[in-house]
């Protein structure tokens, strides 16, 4: 049994880095939204395997969410990279 007084989010699982590393990018849905967040990775040198990339519409059409498995390069690579998709005005939130 776990010692109570020790909250398991002060110890969050270490990432040995670089690996594989799934994201979902949602936004508001358009016809060029999954080019924009490809773009995005592609220019920060985010790597990531072309089938791992899909697009998923909410039930009412309005929002996409785009699902991708990255090459993480560090924590510092991830905060870069999520710092870049809020940056494009379109993204709501990065998972």
């Amino acid at each position: 049994m776990q010692n109570p007084s020790v909250c398991p989010l002060d110890n969050p699982p270490k990432i040995e880095f670089p690996c594989d590393y799934p994201i979902k990018v949602m936004g508001t849905a358009a016809p060029d939204f999954k080019a924009c967040i490809l773009d995005v990775l592609a220019e920060s040198e985010t790597s990531f395997k072309q089938e791992t990339v899909s697009v998923v519409d909410s039930r009412t059409g309005r929002y996409q969410s785009i699902r991708v498995t990255i090459q993480a390069e560090s924590e510092d690579h991830l905060f870069k990279l999520h710092q870049c998709l809020k940056d494009t005005g379109r993204v709501q939130m990065v998972l």
